[in-house]
């Protein structure tokens, strides 16, 4: 079987805008453009972090149906019940 290289389209000079980028990455692989990577400099700061708990069934629902009462996310929701129960002002 003989060995095919894969034909990469050109990568465009710029986008339209970044629903453009996102429709041409959604449908292209970075793989075949290690060519134009460049290395930076670049400093990154985790200013926050998520936890999750696990909840029953129940208690998923409701949460669900409290958010969407308040037409909140669930995670919302459920931040804001944990501080009043706990008393931890924001």
């Amino acid at each position: 079987m003989a060995n095919k290289k894969k034909v990469i389209d050109p990568l465009p000079d710029s986008f339209e805008n970044e629903e453009a980028a996102g429709e041409f990455w959604d449908t292209h692989s970075v793989e075949g453009y290690a060519e134009f990577f460049e290395p930076v400099d670049a400093k990154i700061e985790i200013t926050e972090r998520i936890y999750e708990v696990q909840v029953s069934k129940e208690v998923f629902y409701g949460l669900q149906k409290e958010a969407n009462a308040r037409h909140q996310s669930v995670p919302k929701t459920v931040d804001r019940i944990l501080r009043k129960e706990l008393s931890l002002a924001k």
